[in-house]
């Protein structure tokens, strides 16, 4: 959008800029014309042969005598004189010119190109980023990630690979560190088990055997269901032998999971009333227990000194070594009890098991993590494990570690609920006691999606930091919409995500990988610059072309460049200009500095710096030339002497042209880099363009004659164009030089936020240039289609002409294709369609 209210800005001082050229014009025409009385006159007489008027003299008073006065001087002559002061003929021409200056001068002030620029760059970072394992949704979540400050994550499946095991159990008393033999569990126990497992899951988790030896089976589902239910295999029992014998329509009643219960049970009518089976977080069910499975499969009460014993030595100790603790139990009932009170319900549980599951830390994510914090990007993991496991699994990834600042003091771990009452005053959100929180906190846990929403939006809302922070969120839940709705840019999950978490998000990670976010975040930043490049180049251009044809009008009456040559100019410096800066690939150098935020001046005082410095050697260059060019290169006329070409006007206009193109490659760096070839053969498009500009200029000058008012030049005029042309390169080393703190910081551009109705505006600005895009797009897919449509229906007439000749009428009445069968009204041709394209849409034949 910024990009866009610059364009206007731009455009806007454009039309200034040429208006003031024509009124300048205008007020030199008049002062010189009619300050000093000067008039012309045109003598005409009258021949009765032809009946018509011939043109006989022309004569300029420069007295403050008139035409009539002068009438004597034609000797015999009946003369009619006929006095134009401005306004008839010759004044119109000269007011036209002026006029057609004007817009030449607008035309090139104005970025048309921008529009190009921006929309070539995000589709070809969007057709990259595909590669990457990121399918963008829209087009302006690429430039937004480029410059985020902070990403909250998902753990399971985003910083770890979403394939679970259980390595470690709890069984009768006992924590082993391995799957139980049979022997080592009762047969009660091990069965009850088994059959929670497989019936109180979702029906959709399957784990399908490895069709060869040595791979993994496959996990369909949810995995942490399918860890569980691979346990249950591995224990020599089969689940789908337990869900044929109980379908689900044998369920009585069901608690799905959900954030707030964090568990879920299931429900079996039996011959002496109902069985309850129930799975979930670890200390939450542990904590709904009474009674326990003991040493010899028999159950007794869980006592206060068991249940600390089993929080300290069991879950904690698993968490711990970065395990997901998953406590399952179960519940036998007499009577029906009232399902709708869930508390009660779900209460006095027997603790069957429970059990630790495993999910490695991908292996690329710390070095990811790294990067993103070189690169100012700062990470919160946001789960709904345990604060221990959460803790465990963030210092393996490099979240919480000494280095980033960020370790295991107060307010870098949060649980949800001390989060939550934290930045709420009775319920009611407080930004101010939020600001005090946020800064600080990397790791959220037992966190839900109502947290996520929360912090996500407060961050985005706060204004501790001088350019505001831009917010990427992950998640993969149908709860998660909300906060990806809310964040500046939104990552779903494209294998774990629910349909819901797709629609609300920017972007798709296809892999469900952390290190795909990185590759986001660099495409992005790579937008910002390749834009920011081109517009570096284009507003040099404008600056310079604008002053010099201001200039030489004001000086001599005319543009120094011709329409056409300007013409040609405006072509390089919008469409090739953005074709090839646009598309530059991006380096690993992108992510060593830090994100800009979100008021970060559009145009920097770097940038700026370079528009100036380099518009400054142009500048003087063309100055020069313009009005000492005649005698320095011994010329036999000026540019305005002629309306025809002259070499000096196409010294000017060739020396032009090739200080934009090394200026072009100079703008390849807008961060003050000193080596402006740095992976210059990496991109073939830039390559291609220079290269494609330089010939064209050279076949330009050589042979485009009147139609670009050129004449052919010497080689040593070459000689020298193309060494002022090569001086931008040199006088670029000098412009990185001079130190960005000369500008000013009031002459940044870009700070202001938006108002509403600026955003508007460049909401319709974008979609005004994208429908433009599209439309050219459907124009040439309408001419291709017609060509094709075409060919089709001349292929047709000459086969079916070729295959009828010989049975033509012979009675003279007429030919084949023009008499009418009298049962069907027409000529059918079968089989005739190309097979890539059907004959007609929805037909099978065609009558003609």
């Amino acid at each position: 959008k910024q990009w866009y209210q610059r364009r206007v800005a731009i455009t806007a001082g454009g039309t200034v800029a040429a208006v003031l050229t024509i009124l300048v014009l205008i007020i030199k025409f008049c002062l010189s014309h009619f300050a000093f009385g000067v008039e012309k006159c045109k003598i005409t007489t009258y021949n009765a042969t032809s009946n018509s008027s011939d043109y006989i003299w022309d004569h300029e008073i420069k007295d403050n005598s008139t035409c009539a006065t002068h009438s004597d001087t034609l000797n015999g002559v009946t003369a009619t004189w006929e006095l134009f002061k401005g306004w008839i003929s010759d004044y119109m021409k000269d007011l036209l010119e002026f006029f057609i200056i004007g817009v030449t001068v607008l035309v090139v002030a104005v970025p048309e190109g921008l529009p190009l620029a921006v929309t070539i760059s995000l589709a070809y970072s969007v057709r990259k980023m595909m590669k990457d394992n990121n399918l963008v949704r829209h087009l302006d979540a690429c430039e937004t990630m480029g410059n985020a400050t902070a990403i909250c994550s998902d753990k399971t499946g985003t910083l770890t690979t979403n394939r679970m095991s259980v390595v470690q159990s709890f069984f009768q008393g006992k924590l082993v560190a391995h799957v139980p033999s049979r022997d080592m569990l009762a047969t009660t126990v091990r069965d009850i088990f088994s059959k929670g497992v497989a019936i109180n899951s979702s029906y959709s988790s399957k784990v399908i055997p490895a069709k060869e030896v040595g791979n993994l089976p496959k996990h369909l589902g949810n995995k942490t269901e399918c860890a569980l239910l691979q346990f249950v295999g591995e224990l020599g029992d089969d689940y789908e032998e337990i869900r044929k014998e109980n379908p689900e329509e044998s369920f009585y009643k069901v608690y799905t999971f959900n954030s707030k219960r964090k568990c879920m049970a299931t429900i079996l009518k039996t011959d002496t009333g109902f069985r309850m089976f129930v799975k979930g977080a670890g200390e939450v069910v542990l904590g709904r227990c009474n009674e326990i499975i003991g040493e010899d499969g028999a159950v007794v009460a869980l006592s206060s000194e068991t249940f600390d014993r089993l929080i300290l030595e069991v879950i904690e100790a698993m968490a711990g070594d970065a395990l997901r603790t998953i406590c399952l139990a179960y519940k036998d009932f007499t009577e029906e009890p009232n399902w709708e009170d869930e508390d009660g319900t779900l209460k006095d549980l027997t603790c069957i098991s429970v059990v630790g599951i495993e999910d490695p830390v991908r292996p690329e994510v710390p070095d990811a993590i790294k990067r993103c914090q070189g690169a100012g990007v700062t990470i919160r993991m946001v789960t709904g494990d345990n604060l221990i496991t959460a803790r465990s699994i963030a210092k393996k990834c490099g979240i919480l570690s000494a280095e980033n600042g960020a370790g295991e003091g107060e307010g870098h771990i949060l649980e949800g609920k001390t989060f939550s009452k934290l930045v709420h005053d009775d319920g009611v959100f407080n930004q101010d006691k939020f600001d005090a929180v946020w800064p600080q906190l990397r790791v959220l846990a037992r966190s839900s999606p109502s947290d996520k929403y929360v912090l996500v939006t407060g961050i985005i809302n706060s204004k501790l930091t001088k350019n505001r922070e831009v917010v990427a969120v992950t998640g993969d839940g149908t709860n998660d919409a909300p906060a990806l709705k809310a964040a500046d840019v939104g990552f779903a999950m494209g294998i774990a995500g629910t349909d819901v978490a797709k629609n609300a998000s920017d972007i798709i990670l296809t892999d469900d990988n952390f290190s795909s976010i990185v590759k986001a975040c660099m495409w992005g930043r790579n937008v910002y610059d390749s834009i920011s490049k081109f517009l570096q180049f284009q507003l040099t251009v404008n600056v310079v072309a604008v002053m010099l044809c201001f200039i030489g009008s004001c000086a001599h009456g005319a543009s120094p460049l011709r329409a056409v040559p300007m013409l040609w100019v405006n072509l390089i410096m919008d469409t090739f200009a953005s074709l090839a800066l646009a598309t530059e690939p991006p380096t690993t150098d992108l992510l060593k500095r830090k994100p800009y935020g979100r008021t970060k001046p559009l145009i920097s005082r770097t940038m700026l710096k370079n528009i100036l410095g380099h518009a400054f050697y142009q500048m003087i260059i063309m100055l020069v030339i313009l009005f000492y060019g005649k005698p320095l290169f011994k010329l036999e006329e000026w540019s305005y002497d002629d309306d025809g070409p002259t070499t000096h006007g196409t010294l000017l206009f060739n020396v032009f042209v090739w200080m934009q193109i090394f200026n072009e490659v100079n703008s390849r760096k807008c961060h003050g880099e000193r080596n402006v070839f740095s992976g210059i053969f990496n991109n073939y498009i830039f390559v291609g363009v220079i290269v494609g500009t330089s010939v064209a200029q050279v076949v330009l000058v050589e042979f485009g004659g009147h139609a670009f008012s050129t004449v052919g030049l010497s080689w040593q005029h070459w000689l020298i164009c193309i060494g002022i042309g090569v001086g931008e390169l040199l006088w670029g080393q000098i412009v990185a030089t001079v130190p960005k703190t000369v500008i000013p910081t009031g002459m940044r551009l870009g700070t202001q936020p938006f108002t509403a109705e600026e955003a508007t505006q460049a909401r319709m600005l974008w979609m005004r240039s994208l429908k433009r895009v599209q439309h050219q797009i459907r124009v040439a897919n309408a001419f291709k289609k017609a060509g094709h449509e075409r060919h089709r229906r001349l292929s047709l007439l000459a086969e079916a002409s070729s295959n009828n000749l010989k049975t033509g009428p012979s009675d003279g009445t007429g030919h084949w294709w023009t008499k009418k069968s009298e049962s069907d009204m027409g000529v059918k041709l079968k089989g005739m369609k190309p097979a890539h394209q059907p004959l007609l849409e929805g037909d099978e034949d065609t009558d003609i």
